[in-house]
């Protein structure tokens, strides 16, 4: 477990982007065998409710240079200011180069910011927060852009029964600030890498490259699920008895850290894994459920590295927050906690990405791409 704490940086403002197209649980009665107690029974435990799946032809990209357009914007920040940018994606547009570089150029920044991407699933907005106060701090960088994003739900098969309702799409922009004088933010992190495949996506790396008869795979599980070479894999047990082992616990050293108390934190931001999952964490940290929401789950779902943005976008938008608790768990297996202040937050709530009417298909895209090996005209 590392501990660390950053002077005169400040949140200044968050915003959380979702696709326009919103799925209700109520129409997929068929991941229920047709049977509405078992729905109902899910929805009550589970917290099942609605989600937010992208199109196919809508990339994390889009949406985090959407909801950094729009929070700069509101805010009223120059992109000439921003001198460092973050992107926390698992899904990124291309293996090279980076995110973050592309989108530094789709927000025309500076040639003097610094752009890092990091690779990091529901715990990395902790982590990517406490590398971009670790950065500032030292008052070389006046101006942090952090993207945080995922899109889970769009690569994932309707036929898995077992984790397609868990997940939705989102991400975020966060504006970070060097101020002197500014409170102090408290970071607990720690890393459980024995276990490093209880979360996975088996292909598409080095060590197993897709080839074409994988994608001819495909497996049934006993209760009917499919699982393709394309899509991830979860030792769902394993990783609920992490979950249970290290996230109350991290809310606990997260508090000791800052110095607080459960009385002094106006709200707890918890990794939304799922409704009973955040309730039974809540219960076992000895927290009041009023300062835990468990509501974003069900309007939301998991949005993965997103998900406590989606929160404190979902939960606190039009409420003034001082002290505040995030709690972060997942794919490592990894956890990050922070404590902050967010008084000085604008908070620019919950915004629909509307997909451009002028977009390239695949077949538009991979011409493009051939255009530019052969030299000629191309965008």
């Amino acid at each position: 477990m590392t501990t660390a704490c950053f002077e005169n940086i400040q949140i200044k403002g968050i915003k959380t982007v979702v696709p326009e197209h919103c799925v209700n649980i109520d129409d997929e009665l068929e991941y229920f065998d047709n049977n509405p107690k078992k729905l109902a029974r899910a929805k009550k435990m589970i917290g099942y409710g609605t989600r937010y799946v992208a199109d196919q032809n809508t990339t994390v990209t889009d949406m985090a240079t959407d909801a950094a357009v729009k929070l700069l914007q509101e805010m009223g920040i120059s992109p000439d200011e921003i001198d460092l940018l973050i992107f926390v994606n698992q899904n990124p547009d291309y293996p090279r180069p980076s995110d973050a570089c592309i989108v530094h150029g789709l927000l025309k920044l500076n040639t003097n910011c610094t752009c890092l991407s990091i690779n990091l699933g529901c715990s990395g907005y902790v982590h990517a927060l406490m590398c971009a106060s670790g950065l500032m701090s030292s008052g070389a960088f006046k101006t942090a852009l952090l993207l945080t994003g995922d899109n889970p739900a769009h690569d994932i098969r309707v036929e898995n029964r077992k984790i397609a309702p868990v997940f939705g799409d989102a991400v975020s922009a966060t504006v970070l600030k060097y101020e002197k004088g500014a409170p102090k933010s408290f970071f607990v992190t720690g890393t459980d890498g024995k276990n490093w495949d209880k979360i996975i996506h088996p292909f598409g790396g080095q060590r197993l490259p897709y080839q074409k008869e994988d994608f001819d795979l495909s497996v049934v599980d006993g209760n009917g699920n499919i699982w393709t070479a394309d899509q991830g894999l979860m030792k769902g047990e394993d990783v609920f008895n992490f979950t249970m082992e290290v996230a109350p616990q991290l809310l606990s050293d997260t508090m000791n850290a800052a110095g607080w108390t459960v009385q002094d934190v106006d709200l707890f931001a918890i990794h939304q894994a799922n409704k009973q999952i955040v309730e039974m964490i809540v219960a076992k940290a000895g927290i009041p459920f009023e300062k835990a929401p468990t509501e974003t789950f069900s309007r939301y779902a998991n949005n993965s590295v997103n998900s406590v943005v989606t929160v404190l976008c979902d939960q606190a938008v039009g409420k003034t927050i001082g002290n505040t608790v995030l709690c972060t768990f997942g794919i490592g297996l990894s956890w990050g906690g922070a404590a902050v202040d967010l008084s000085e937050m604008y908070n620019g709530g919950i915004s629909t990405y509307t997909v451009p009417k002028n977009g390239k298909t695949r077949s538009e895209q991979i011409m493009n791409w051939i255009n530019y090996f052969k030299g000629e005209k191309h965008d």
